[in-house]
């Protein structure tokens, strides 16, 4: 399975600031903008697993808890079916995943750990302790663990992309590039779907940034998507991509350079980054 999305879960609480200093008679005409309210937490409204019921049965039901999000009650549902299936390195990547949904990567990694161990050929499992790794920007170890996922299954394309985005991040631009192209060749849908549904590049600056978007053009220039490339192009001239004259002369480009959108596009003057 392919690398999922984050989501950020903050526990709900609930906290009031209210001035020390105002007397018990004043503390009704405190003003509102001093307190602050969060939302207490959400109150579990799932029906808790049935002792009966089968391993097939709480994995499908913990994986559509997961698809609503409620990741705490799928984890209940894979814990119940794991106890039934001792070890399940299917189990114990779903577990990984759901812990990963909720930022909690020390569980996560604890989880795809014990999936590889179960079976050393679960590639995704690999895959998905290589996107711990990315996470916490450890991105050698995070490399190693996709090229393990690749090696043992090289027809998936988010692989190859977890890959371009950890070189990327380590700034190995032509490293990188090859790892989306190969991503590309297999899906070329592949980066429409990285909302954190994929994993995209950790970029340190607004000029990597800017890099990579004039890379992913190019990329699809060479694949003769014009209109993917064209939206990359405007990102990476929006984002002062300081070497956007290369545009006119990269041979990936050559037919793009054909098209009048293509005028119309770097005829738009913008700010370049500064130096």
């Amino acid at each position: 399975m392919s690398s999922c999305p984050r989501v950020f879960l903050v526990p709900g609480f609930l906290l009031v600031v209210c001035s020390l200093s105002l007397p018990a008679a004043s503390w009704g005409q405190a003003s509102h903008s001093e307190q602050v309210q969060v939302t207490p937490p959400a109150i579990r409204t799932v029906d808790p697993p049935a002792p009966d019921a089968t391993v097939a049965d709480l994995e499908a039901r913990g994986d559509q808890l997961r698809t609503q999000k409620l990741y705490l009650d799928a984890l209940d549902y894979y814990r119940a079916a794991l106890a039934k299936e001792p070890n399940s390195a299917r189990l114990l990547n779903k577990m990984g995943i759901a812990e990963l949904m909720m930022q909690r990567n020390r569980e996560a990694k604890k989880a795809f750990e014990r999936s590889i161990k179960a079976n050393q050929a679960s590639a995704d499992a690999h895959n998905n302790l290589g996107v711990v790794y990315y996470e916490e920007k450890h991105y050698g170890p995070a490399i190693k663990e996709y090229r393990r996922a690749i090696a043992l299954d090289d027809m998936s394309a988010s692989f190859f992309s977890n890959l371009g985005a950890a070189q990327f991040s380590r700034r190995e631009f032509d490293q990188a590039a090859v790892s989306y192209e190969h991503a590309l060749e297999l899906d070329p849908d592949v980066f429409e779907r990285t909302s954190r549904g994929g994993v995209q590049a950790q970029l340190p600056s607004p000029e990597d940034r800017a890099r990579y978007d004039y890379t992913v053009a190019k990329l699809y220039a060479k694949m003769g998507f014009s209109d993917r490339s064209l939206e990359y192009l405007r990102k990476a001239m929006e984002e002062g991509y300081k070497d956007f004259k290369n545009v006119y002369k990269d041979t990936e480009f050559a037919e793009l350079r054909k098209d009048k959108r293509f005028a119309e596009l770097v005829a738009i003057k913008v700010p370049a980054l500064p130096e």
